[in-house]
């Protein structure tokens, strides 16, 4: 797994700029919901059959990549005016835009004498005429996917203004079996649901896997499927799948979340009829408690300049959220509406905190400004739990379960546009996805 990851960073480490003009043609996704773009991904030119192959598949994925976002509008390759070879010389964007394509992605593939591959594209804004973005890098042909989804963030990037957020993973919780003893086992995949692949066994039950910071490795919920073991509280090192036990806590641990320099982990601890939340180093073992007294505080999530915490408290009579200082001490309610406020999660842009509520029979993702304000509904359903963000703050990712009890993962816009499910393998139940900082 070490040679893979140097050979990653060898391969995807150096983007050469091959030229950028500038251009005004940007989609604003700040104004609620947006009109996709009409965008051509033109298969990228090989000379030979084979790579022209490959350019046909790297096109492919990262057309499936802005198309899913739900900003732009891929246009199908039937009505292309020009074929791969005719754009390595000349752009007729007049008669693009007679089939009212605004931007146009072509490239190309070479073979270099290293056995590596050389690709380069190029994003042009078709109304103007100007060349948006251009790169060109060496790459590996076994790391065909992950070359498509950097230059969809790139083109993400320079359309939209944001990081895009393609060239990601999702850890999640795969389920079979019936639910009263349904076997859970830890799973990780692309954020477009290929290259799934599971990281335990199924001897124990595990839930709420979440990334660190560095996306190395992973916190989780771990308890015995039929023993009467306490759930606990692991790291597990996602290059050697090594685990670790979180703490040597004598009642229960759950619901962890790591700091935002990956030093500590905030969790909560359940004794005595109390549920507290405590902050652990992860170097020096050292416990910090942040919480006390007759209450359930659960879901502890950092404030990505790692100087806060939201948690979810019943200290008001049912569950709402609360903000503290990340070293405890008094807090600050934020939820005042109707109904029971859970699982809170802060966006890594840190404008808007993403929580599960329940009322009335009904379940729904919904987002809340830190300071109370601009509570807003983006999905509901039977049951849907379990919000975690995309890296750049863009798009929630939950869980979705059914009244047969069938649970899938799916992903929303912040504006509640745009709601699709991630796809998974088939014959089983996916739950608590958390999503991966960009790799590198």
């Amino acid at each position: 797994m070490r040679k893979m990851r140097n050979l990653v960073t060898l391969i995807l480490g150096g983007f050469l700029v091959v030229k950028s003009l500038h251009a005004e043609l940007v989609i604003d996704v700040t104004s609620g919901r947006v009109e996709p773009m009409p965008i051509a991904v033109t298969d990228f030119y090989g000379a030979t059959p084979q790579l022209a192959a490959l350019g046909a598949q790297i096109t492919k994925i990262i057309s499936d990549d802005l198309e899913s976002c739900g900003l732009f509008r891929p246009l199908d390759k039937m009505s292309f005016i020009q074929s791969p070879a005719q754009l390595r010389d000349h752009i007729r964007h007049a008669d693009w835009r007679l089939i009212n394509t605004q931007t146009l992605v072509r490239g190309e593939i070479r073979q270099l004498s290293d056995g590596r591959l050389r690709v380069e594209f190029r994003l042009f804004d078709v109304i103007s005429e100007k060349q948006m973005e251009g790169l060109a890098f060496p790459f590996d042909p076994r790391l065909q996917r992950r070359i498509a989804h950097k230059i969809a963030d790139a083109i993400y990037k320079r359309v939209t203004g944001d990081e895009g957020y393609f060239d990601t993973r999702i850890v999640y919780v795969s389920q079979t079996g019936p639910l009263t003893n349904a076997r859970r086992r830890l799973a990780i995949m692309d954020q477009d649901g290929a290259n799934a692949r599971l990281l335990s066994t199924g001897d124990t039950s595990v839930l709420t896997p979440r990334f660190s910071p560095d996306g190395q490795e992973i916190a989780y919920l771990e308890f015995a499927r039929q023993r009467n073991m306490a759930p606990h509280v692991y790291r597990m090192q996602l290059s050697t799948l090594q685990r670790q036990l979180v703490g040597n806590f004598k009642g229960m641990t759950f619901a962890p979340h790591y700091s935002p320099d990956g030093k500590n982990v905030v969790m909560s601890f359940s004794a005595g009829g109390r549920t507290s939340l405590y902050k652990m180093n992860i170097l020096t073992r050292t416990v910090q408690r942040l919480t006390d007294g007759p209450l359930i505080d659960t879901s502890p999530c950092y404030s990505p300049d790692g100087t806060k915490i939201v948690f979810n408290s019943d200290r008001g009579g049912k569950p709402q959220l609360y903000i503290m200082s990340a070293n405890g001490g008094d807090a600050q309610r934020i939820s005042f509406g109707h109904g029971r406020y859970m699982t809170p999660v802060w966006s890594p842009r840190g404008d808007l905190i993403a929580f599960t509520k329940q009322h009335a029979g009904n379940f729904y993702i919904g987002v809340i400004r830190p300071d109370g304000t601009g509570e807003r509904l983006i999905a509901q359903g039977y049951v849907v739990e379990d919000p975690c963000w995309s890296p750049n703050g863009r798009v929630i990712m939950f869980t979705r379960m059914e009244r047969s009890g069938k649970s899938k993962i799916y992903t929303v816009d912040i504006t509640g546009y745009n709601e699709r499910i991630l796809p998974t393998p088939a014959g089983i139940d996916a739950r608590g996805p958390s999503w991966s900082p960009p790799l590198n």
